[in-house]
């Protein structure tokens, strides 16, 4: 790679920048890894995410606009939001997956893509939501992981980022990084490139230009925002379980002992 890096981010509102607020809007870990390398390259960065995009949304409406950017680096972060809804389908998801790796990888940017955590350690669920998204969660990564094998690049394994849990790196949402979690990506990802080849300072660590959020504002996206996304995913998922549940073959009675 010459000076002159062009950089596309797809993906959801991660990707956005959701749950670190800035004065003109939303910043996050795409457009902080993007400033950093920017301090070594002439960097032309583009982000298509958007706000609860699926894979199906980021084939449908990013990836035109991304491989036409024709990215050096191209970071492809998605399917949470799929893995939340009752439409649920791992075999749609795959081929979204490996149709936008196959399109970014062939424009001959190098991939960045993710290996997710167990996500719904983060919040107090019932063991039934529970058991459904670590379910759900094991598939999604066995399609990063074929992903990776087949077309290589970067990849950020959030399992095995240390202190993931931790209260500090989540926002009030505990589903979006706060400014020291997208810092935490920002940095991994940053670091990961430097040992590729490129020479830059990673994103800091320390919490800058962002905007400080209140008790009072957290307390009010909870009411407002959190508790009825939880009660919208809940009505997503009890459907899923309930057909599982009928599909289920009946226990052979227990035979009586005499």
């Amino acid at each position: 790679m010459g000076n002159y890096l062009r950089y596309a981010a797809l993906g959801d509102s991660a990707t956005v920048g959701l749950g670190d607020p800035v004065p003109t809007g939303w910043r996050g870990w795409a457009r902080l890894l993007a400033e950093a390398l920017g301090t070594t390259y002439d960097v032309s960065f583009c982000n298509t995410a958007s706000i609860g995009g699926t894979a199906a949304v980021v084939v449908e409406s990013q990836l035109a606009d991304a491989v036409a950017h024709r990215p050096d680096l191209a970071s492809l972060i998605v399917g949470l939001n799929d893995l939340m809804r009752s439409g649920w389908d791992p075999v749609r998801l795959r081929q979204d997956v490996m149709t936008c790796a196959e399109a970014l990888s062939g424009e001959g940017a190098l991939l960045m893509t993710p290996r997710f955590h167990d996500h719904s350690l983060l919040w107090p669920l019932p063991g039934w939501m529970r058991r459904s998204l670590q379910r759900r969660t094991g598939d999604l990564n066995a399609v990063w992981d074929e992903a990776y094998k087949t077309y290589g690049g970067l990849r950020i394994d959030f399992g095995a980022v240390p202190d993931v849990y931790e209260r500090m790196y989540w926002s009030t949402d505990r589903l979006h990084p706060s400014e020291l979690g997208h810092r935490r990506l920002a940095r991994e990802l940053g670091e990961q490139l430097v040992t590729y080849g490129l020479t830059f300072e990673p994103p800091s660590l320390e919490p800058a230009g962002g905007l400080p959020t209140t008790w009072r504002q957290d307390l009010a996206w909870m009411a407002g925002e959190g508790v009825p996304w939880m009660g919208r995913r809940a009505r997503d998922l009890v459907p899923w379980v309930v057909r599982r549940a009928w599909a289920r073959p009946a226990r052979p009675e227990r035979t009586p002992v005499a």
